[in-house]
């Protein structure tokens, strides 16, 4: 059976809708992933814009101004609730694991 589309985030996609809480523009939403992440996460151009697509198309995102090629984006609640959703499946798997590994582990 295939998965579902967005039904789990992959980290560029959780940290492009995360910084997408305030209007960006792409180059804004690059230095604000790799800032937030201190550099762990390293958006291409090509990721940035395809995701950025995907996210218009399927009504997560909104494009808010166009300023020659510059075009500025800002989340939607279908894409804060798509964020959410993920936020609260990746404190389940934290839950799991401290179940499962215990505390000790996590020193």
């Amino acid at each position: 059976m295939a998965r579902e589309k967005f039904q789990t985030l992959t980290e560029p996609m959780f940290y492009i809708l995360l910084t997408l809480r305030e209007e960006c523009c792409g180059t804004d939403i690059m230095a604000r992933v790799s800032a937030l992440t201190r550099g762990r996460v390293d958006l291409g151009p090509g990721t940035l814009y395809n995701l950025l697509d995907s996210f218009q198309q399927a009504g997560m995102i909104r494009e808010t101004s166009v300023s020659g090629r510059k075009r500025s984006y800002l989340i939607t609640d279908k894409g804060r609730e798509t964020l959410r959703a993920e936020y609260l499946r990746l404190l389940a798997l934290t839950e799991d694991y401290k179940t499962c590994a215990g505390e000790e582990d996590l020193k």
